[in-house]
């Protein structure tokens, strides 16, 4: 029997929020982009789905080569963080680039909206990656 508390999920956490930062700040190059209007000039939905799908194969590679213990949560909270980034970065590029604030900062329900499709987003390459870990233990 254990004398002191299982403290290895906070240090995972902890061990990951370097990486989680990292996969949550490359993939701020897709909203940057369309702001920019880079996409546009790609075409779109092509050049939303090219990035996205890019991002998402950056995230799961990551987690696999990481060795990441719970993909799925880790991931979960990139996209998060993710969802945090973007709306902060609309909030102080939308004046600057449009002249008025624009974004999921004007709309409350707009926020809950971005948080939770980037977080099942993080889930769904989560999942990949766990998959693809296991598949290589085999």
């Amino acid at each position: 029997m254990k004398a002191y508390p299982d403290y290895s999920r906070v240090t995972d956490g902890k061990k990951h929020a370097k990486l989680i930062l990292i996969l949550a700040v490359v993939a701020c190059i897709r909203p940057l982009m369309s702001m920019l209007g880079l996409l546009q000039q790609i075409g779109q939905p092509a050049g939303s789905i090219i990035f996205t799908v890019a991002i998402s194969v950056v995230w799961i590679a990551a987690a696999v080569l990481a060795r990441v213990k719970q993909p799925v949560r880790t991931l979960m909270y990139t996209g998060i963080v993710y969802g945090v980034l973007v709306i902060l970065i609309s909030a102080v590029l939308s004046p600057i680039l449009t002249g008025e604030l624009q974004g999921p900062v004007t709309n409350p329900f707009a926020i809950v909206s971005v948080l939770i499709t980037n977080a099942i987003w993080g889930m769904a390459t989560g999942g990949i990656a766990l998959a693809w870990m296991r598949a290589i233990k085999r």
